[in-house]
């Protein structure tokens, strides 16, 4: 089997098990126990908030630790917009980008139909670049927050993360940016970036499910969405997932280690690997922006087919990826991404993501390549009988 969906998830690095395995096994305690168990708990996960800190370039007491990127884009959106309104009851407007994950999307919407906030929502160009003109057009004195994700989960285009910040800045306004994709591919460090707050997510770099991460200016005040017993400087309360925070920090500090090299190499196969299935399939079209992507993600409409049927025929060939956004399975709908940059429903629906790991070698996207060509082929041919 060929694996190309690693935009959906990546199997847990052995480095990373052996990090976290004392604190599955031995080293049990739960940190806020004033024991020896607990304290050495507490200094494990004091260890692993400092490594993340030291990769972001900011504070041990910026970084939240939280179940995933999920949380973190919630607890971002949510919390912040309601802190906000709540210090200044005139500021009830949130603007988002058209293609932001649901986790960010459906935040937005549930602040709009619970509590009363309007949402804009920051169009995108053809090849999903949302740009400083746009991001202008939509704030105002009312905004409370901007979040525009890093890196697009489905067609890989990369924003310009640090010119959208500064726009934000202008206006007063906080930036949040969900960089669940860039991690390990593309440079994070908050103070670059100019961001206010970043969400990552541990699964996509090699960790466990069930660890992300949530970087907050420190003068940022949150709205918790977990009450309780106020850990995590009360920003989000429970006892904490000790051994998740030992993985995500060695996974992060391990990619960030690796990440220059790395990402030039898989660059030049994902390029490769697009001429090559764009030489061998009529018609294939590449989404999202033809350079400004990130290193990992190949993402084509294949006109005349279905998407869903050419990975069936893809995965009998022994090659896995996906039609899209892992979160949106079970969905028939087409994809909201791709409506955005106005490509029709209907050729949306023909939609296919190959997204690579830090192991792909140029044999496999070569093999892959020739199963793209061969499972087209194949469903094309069907809807011609």
């Amino acid at each position: 089997m060929i694996f190309l969906d690693a935009a959906a998830t990546t199997p847990v690095r052995r480095e990373v098990l052996e990090a976290m395995w004392p604190y599955l096994t031995g080293e049990f305690g739960n940190p806020s126990s004033h024991h020896s168990l607990g304290e050495a708990a507490a200094n494990a996960l004091s260890g692993a908030r400092a490594s993340v800190a030291k990769v972001l370039g900011c504070r041990a007491g910026e970084i939240t630790f939280t179940s995933g990127g999920t949380e973190a884009d919630n607890l971002a959106v949510k919390g912040i917009a309601l802190a906000r309104r709540a210090a200044d009851p005139s500021l009830n407007r949130i603007a988002i980008s058209a293609i932001e994950h649901p986790a960010v999307e459906e935040s937005a919407l549930y602040l709009r139909r619970v509590h009363g906030f309007e949402v804009d929502v920051i169009p995108v160009d053809r090849d999903g670049m949302v740009t400083a003109g746009a991001l202008r057009a939509v704030l105002g004195p009312r905004t409370a927050l901007v979040s525009v994700m890093y890196a697009n989960n489905e067609i890989g285009t990369v924003q310009p993360v640090r010119e959208l910040a500064e726009v934000a800045a202008e206006h007063g306004v906080p930036f949040h940016t969900d960089a669940v994709q860039a991690a390990g591919w593309l440079p994070i460090g908050v103070k670059e970036l100019g961001v206010d707050a970043l969400s990552i997510s541990g699964h996509k770099l090699g960790a466990p499910k069930g660890s992300g991460v949530l970087f907050a200016k420190g003068r940022l005040r949150l709205e918790p969405l977990v009450h309780g017993g106020g850990q995590e400087r009360g920003r989000r309360s429970g006892t904490e997932n000790v051994a998740g925070a030992v993985a995500l920090a060695t996974a992060l500090t391990l990619a960030h280690a690796g990440q220059g090299g790395l990402a030039g190499r898989v660059s030049e196969l994902r390029d490769t690997f697009i001429r090559a299935v764009q030489g061998a399939v009529p018609g294939a079209m590449l989404t999202g922006h033809p350079s400004q992507r990130l290193p990992s993600v190949a993402s084509f409409c294949f006109p005349g087919t279905s998407g869903e049927s050419v990975l069936l025929e893809l995965e009998r060939l022994g090659v896995v990826c996906s039609s899209g956004s892992a979160c949106a399975a079970g969905s028939d709908a087409p994809s909201p991404v791709l409506v955005a940059l106005g490509i029709e429903p209907e050729l949306a629906h023909t939609a296919v993501r190959f997204s690579f790991d830090s192991t792909v070698t140029p044999a496999e996207l070569e093999q892959a390549a020739e199963a793209v060509a061969a499972a087209v082929g194949s469903v094309r041919g069907i809807g011609r009988r």
